[in-house]
């Protein structure tokens, strides 16, 4: 895990809750797909459950906010692994 991918994650928990969530994630990737599960689907899944998990600890409204800058970091590169390598 990258310094810089836990660093676009700065809105909850300290640079090392988030380094160390971001291990926990990778990880679950890692063994889902070795028990045979499309990275799509897994990769659906968390952001569904990432999400629900906002909704329940800020509400639907805090949530939305956070979710509007996404495209915009998305287009940036923020989230593109090769951008972290």
């Amino acid at each position: 895990m990258s310094l810089s991918t836990a660093m676009s994650l700065h809105l909850f928990g300290s640079p090392q809750s988030r380094i160390a969530a971001l291990d926990y994630v990778s990880e679950a990737f890692a063994e889902a797909v070795l028990d045979g599960v499309e990275v799509e689907t897994f990769a659906e899944a968390a952001i569904a459950t990432a999400l629900r998990e906002l909704v329940a600890a800020h509400g639907e409204e805090r949530v939305a906010d956070i979710v509007q800058s996404f495209p915009e970091r998305l287009r940036a590169g923020e989230f593109s692994s090769r951008a972290h390598q």
